[in-house]
């Protein structure tokens, strides 16, 4: 146990200066460390347990309040470490099994969390990180208008300065795109949040999982499954979006959210179809090219089709998945 917390708490260092070194430097490597600076979290939690990944939270957010300003410090504890640590508990979560069943290891007997549960909580928490976020930027709604109505003013000058032309818009026309631009806000945080998560969540499972040190074994994510009443959650959130106030800010962060997820099993859905075919591999990298460079438009029918997975199954019998496993266990 001691050997554990020490671990985390040396991941929680680490994960304290990447998000530190984040604010700094060229634009690309400050993108590049902040989409990374979860993961040693991740790794201390994967292969030595949420309270390891606690620890290292705990840590980092003590270091950087130290260092920085104690708001600095909570910050870092809201983003980085509670949302790791909810996740590794998640993940590592099992229970008896009771019988056979889509997220049971016969050779323990044990029925571990479902991965599309993670992933709808995931988006749950990433909801309220990005309301949480987003009220930094202003307290109160006209705190938060004006905010908003500044970052459009920056950009159209900004984009102006870019292709020469000098056009002005109307005052309405800013107002209206600062009151568009308050209400996307959120969606937009959630969206990034969640695939930070999610990203720094598998890449860690897959180094955790090659050091043979991953306690269950690698889940079959292209057949994850979401609740039921997951698909109602995402219609009850889209529609609340044409409400006002923090009410619509809420639902546009839930929505974006639920929007990346229901992306992801579109993508399950494409990779369990495709299994055991020849062209599998140029069609993977083709699609996920495609997304890159159209993103959006794309997106929109991989989000539709794993939607519409949940009322007409696709993903319908097929060969059995290549899993990846851990190395064998060295002789002694």
């Amino acid at each position: 146990m001691q050997r554990s917390i020490f671990l985390g708490i040396a991941a929680g260092m680490a994960t304290a200066v990447i998000f530190l070194s984040a604010t700094t430097g060229p634009m690309a490597m400050r993108a590049l460390l902040y989409l990374l600076t979860p993961l040693p979290l991740f790794l201390a939690g994967l292969s030595l347990g949420w309270v390891s990944a606690l620890a290292g939270g705990l840590a980092g957010a003590l270091a950087i309040a130290l260092v920085t300003a104690p708001l600095v410090g909570v910050v870092f504890a809201a983003s980085e470490a509670v949302p790791v640590v909810a996740l590794t508990y998640l993940v590592m979560l099992g229970r008896p099994a009771s019988g056979p069943g889509p997220d049971v290891d016969m050779q323990t007997g044990t029925e571990w969390y479902p991965i599309g549960r993670v992933v709808i909580w995931a988006a749950i928490l990433s909801a309220f990180m990005a309301l949480i976020a987003v009220l930094f930027l202003g307290p109160d709604l006209d705190t938060l208008r004006a905010t908003a109505r500044k970052l459009v003013d920056e950009w159209i000058s900004m984009l102006q300065s870019a292709t020469g032309q000098t056009k002005e818009l109307t005052e309405e026309d800013r107002q209206r795109l600062a009151t568009f631009g308050m209400y996307l806000l959120p969606g937009a945080v959630a969206l990034s949040w969640m695939l930070t998560a999610l990203l720094n969540l598998y890449l860690a499972g897959r180094i955790v999982l090659a050091a043979g040190q991953l306690g269950r074994p690698w889940p079959d994510i292209a057949a994850m499954r979401y609740p039921r009443f997951a698909p109602l959650v995402l219609a009850v959130a889209t529609l609340s979006t044409l409400a006002s106030g923090y009410a619509g800010l809420l639902a546009s962060a839930l929505s974006g959210a639920l929007y990346f997820a229901y992306v992801l099993m579109g993508l399950a859905v494409v990779h369990y179809v495709t299994r055991g075919q020849s062209w599998r591999p140029f069609a993977l990298w083709a699609l996920y090219a495609v997304l890159l460079v159209l993103n959006t438009g794309v997106s929109v029918v991989i989000a539709l089709i794993g939607l519409a997975d949940g009322f007409i199954p696709i993903r319908r019998g097929g060969p059995p998945p290549n899993l990846p496993s851990p190395p064998p266990a060295r002789k002694t």
